[in-house]
């Protein structure tokens, strides 16, 4: 009882000089983040390690667990949202979620006060309601945690998690306060950072306490952070609040609807009167610059060379140049491939495969390329693969950025031949496509340049016109951080021998 008659300073009056040496505690939503409610981020584990209709139960229980909340116990709308939102899912899918999906969400609702305080300090422990599977990945590399001390959950032989949690249960409370005894001995943290009542028992136990108000601020620019956001996977755009859930899932029938009429109707018209049906449908086309003409007659075409941001990429290009054109890709389904309404070559990545297949189709005419080799979504540029300098001279580099307010159309764990739906299944799918002067001569392979240089060149060039950073990072850093893999798609044959030697 004493713990709750404690009255704590407002963050505010935390001072932050002197304090390397020094332990600090802090819960986290609410405290080091600006929302109280975990509620978005069991909402994309159930979507995105689950099922559309999890996220949808785990949606039409909120009203339940928030009258368990207010009348009952904190601790069991906790185990309610918990047991919804993970029974029966495999641990594995669950840490791809949690370092995949969530930081981007966290990020963007960082509490610049409590970050302020919480890293002036030399060490950092997180205390948390919240399954530590959850929002490890994001405190330890973008908040600098040394630990987090979260529920437990429980988990079966097979790798399943059962939905309920370990001993000694949900950290709530006394819970909290005896997770860092256990953790830190008789030494207590010089300061203890909450937000609520129920943190007033690790807070009291601490040499300092400091409340967080419960106040509108702007959330931390995402910059700040130890480390910044380059990949992150999921379907949804905005965070899932109960509201934000409940509008989208009543936006996506017509969402779907709408994403068929935009993807079918656009297969055979000429590019066009493509154009003027993008108008009529919703789809918003910003073109900028002077893209070259056609080319002559018995002369090659013109090597169009874009960052890539979604699969439509090369198609929208072909749309505001209002003419066809051919496309090369890494991986590309069958079935995408038949229905694409222009030519799209998969390549091999075997060298000199691949460059045989882009010469040729230079020959043919117009050709698009995006060497970054996958797709980003935040403002930065990939490393460009240089094949394509050492194969043309008459190069444009393409800039391309693109707006989506509702669902992502890019995935590295679902199914990419979904990806151009959920594209069109937004409300204003925007895409801005900015084309640059053809490379002069003495820029290219031919005027005496290596192909990494010029290849760095117009990756420096398209970040400055969209304002993006370069990176060095490739295909195969974002599917090993995203999906676990190397990002290569297999062909049929490799299939089969890997099938022969089993």
């Amino acid at each position: 009882m004493g713990a709750n008659r404690r009255q704590f300073e407002p963050i505010a009056k935390c001072r932050v000089d002197g304090r390397g040496n020094q332990t600090v505690a802090a819960d986290l939503d609410g405290t080091l983040l600006r929302s109280s409610s975990a509620f978005p981020y069991y909402m994309l584990v159930a979507l995105e390690a689950g099922s559309v209709i999890r996220a949808l139960i785990l949606l039409a229980s909120v009203p339940f667990v928030y009258l368990i909340y207010l009348f009952l116990s904190e601790t069991v709308a906790i185990q309610t949202l918990i047991f919804i939102a993970f029974a029966g899912l495999k641990v594995r899918d669950i840490e791809l979620v949690s370092r995949s999906v969530l930081p981007k969400f966290y990020a963007e609702d960082v509490h610049p006060e409590s970050w302020r305080v919480f890293n002036s300090f030399g060490k950092r422990y997180i205390v948390t309601a919240s399954p530590r599977i959850m929002v490890e990945h994001f405190a330890k590399s973008f908040l600098g945690a040394d630990k987090v001390l979260g529920t437990e959950l429980q988990v079966l032989k097979s790798g399943r998690a059962t939905g309920f949690v370990k001993s000694p249960g949900v950290l709530v409370g006394e819970l909290k306060k005896s997770a860092i005894v256990y953790e830190l001995g008789p030494n207590s943290p010089d300061l203890g950072i909450g937000d609520r009542e129920s943190d007033f028992e690790f807070m009291s136990f601490c040499k300092e306490g400091f409340m967080v108000p419960k106040t509108k601020v702007e959330p931390l620019p995402r910059n700040k952070l130890l480390s910044p956001v380059i990949f992150h996977e999921g379907r949804l755009v905005q965070r899932p609040t109960p509201l934000v859930a409940l509008v989208t899932f009543l936006w996506m029938p017509i969402g779907i609807f709408l994403s068929f009429l935009r993807v079918y109707l656009n297969i055979l018209p000429p590019e066009k009167i493509v154009r003027y049906n993008y108008m009529i449908l919703g789809i918003k086309l910003i073109v900028k610059g002077n893209p070259p003409p056609p080319p002559r007659p018995g002369h090659g075409g013109v090597l169009f060379v874009c960052n890539h941001r979604t699969i439509l990429d090369p198609v929208v290009t072909a749309v505001a140049l209002g003419r066809k054109i051919s496309c090369v890709t890494y991986s590309i389904s069958k079935f995408s491939e038949m229905i694409s309404p222009i030519k799209a070559v998969a390549l091999s990545r075997e060298r000199e495969k691949d460059a045989a297949n882009i010469k040729r189709l230079l020959e043919e005419g117009d050709l698009v390329i995006c060497p970054e080799g996958t797709t980003c979504r935040e403002q930065f540029l990939l490393r460009f693969s240089a094949l394509f300098a050492e194969l043309s001279d008459r190069i444009v580099p393409v800039a391309i950025n693109t707006k989506q307010s509702v669902f992502y159309g890019t995935t590295t764990r679902g199914y990419k031949v979904l990806d151009p739906y959920f594209v069109f299944m937004n409300p204003r799918p925007t895409y801005e496509i900015t084309f640059l002067n053809q490379l002069p001569p003495e820029l290219t392979v031919a005027g005496g340049k290596s192909s990494i240089e010029v290849a760095n060149y117009i990756q420096r060039v398209l970040a400055g016109t969209l304002g993006f950073e370069c990176t060095n990072l490739t295909r195969r850093d974002k599917y090993a951080m995203m999906a676990g893999t190397d990002g290569l798609v297999k062909s049929n044959s490799d299939k089969e021998i890997n099938n022969k030697q089993k």
